[in-house]
């Protein structure tokens, strides 16, 4: 299932404008902020697919009733692009357990390229609840790949793909290769994939947007 938080006005929209926004993609803490806040509205959005127990919460005047989470997620994220919006989904879920994958790009001099993945520090995912975070999701290729690298680690019950940014053959990708029931949550969808699978008009390198350029 895909849940595009754009069909909707609301503070999604804004924050999604601001960083597709040339001018205002130069100051790097705005746009990192602004990453923040979409995976902070994410994680709202996804919270409401938890499950809650009753708690009795003593207050300084009574006792009150209230619903709590049965557990805190693993909110996972491919480096090094998915850190702010990572922090963003942990903002909400502040107790959760981390799952961090090395994915990266390697071209080649034709203009293709090949997903690497170097590392993963995961904890037992075995019937937990993932969050998979990583702002741009293109191809879809870095995605399945980090996926079922972290099943190493124990298939969760329930997935959500956190994105701020799709494209339409990146999430046909997904949902092909991967198992269904995983849900996709992303900020904006759009329809054009360049040659050298840059999402068009997406909004640049993410990471580089957030972190500086690489050599």
């Amino acid at each position: 299932m895909v849940h595009n938080l754009s069909k909707q006005n609301s503070l999604m929209t804004e924050f999604i404008s601001e960083i597709r926004n040339a001018d205002i993609q130069k100051d790097r803490m705005r746009f990192r902020r602004n990453m923040e806040r979409i995976g902070e509205i994410a994680a709202y959005e996804i919270s409401k697919k938890f499950n809650y127990r009753n708690s009795e919460v003593v207050t300084p005047l009574g006792i009150s009733n209230m619903n709590v989470l049965v557990e805190q997620p693993v909110v996972a994220t491919i480096l090094r692009a998915g850190l702010p919006l990572h922090q963003g989904v942990l903002n909400y879920f502040d107790r959760a357990d981390n799952a961090f994958i090395s994915a990266y790009r390697r071209h080649h001099k034709d203009g293709s390229f090949d997903i690497h993945l170097e590392y993963v520090a995961s904890p037992d995912l075995e019937n937990r609840n993932l969050i998979l975070c990583d702002p741009m999701l293109a191809t879809g290729q870095s995605m399945v790949m980090t996926y079922r690298s972290i099943l190493q680690k124990g298939k969760p019950k329930s997935t959500h793909i956190v994105c701020a940014i799709a494209c339409t053959q990146g999430i046909e990708y997904v949902k092909r290769n991967l198992p269904t029931g995983i849900e996709i949550w992303v900020g904006a969808i759009d329809e054009e994939l360049t040659a050298q699978a840059y999402i068009v008009p997406g909004l640049g390198d993410a990471g580089d947007l957030a972190f500086g350029d690489k050599s």
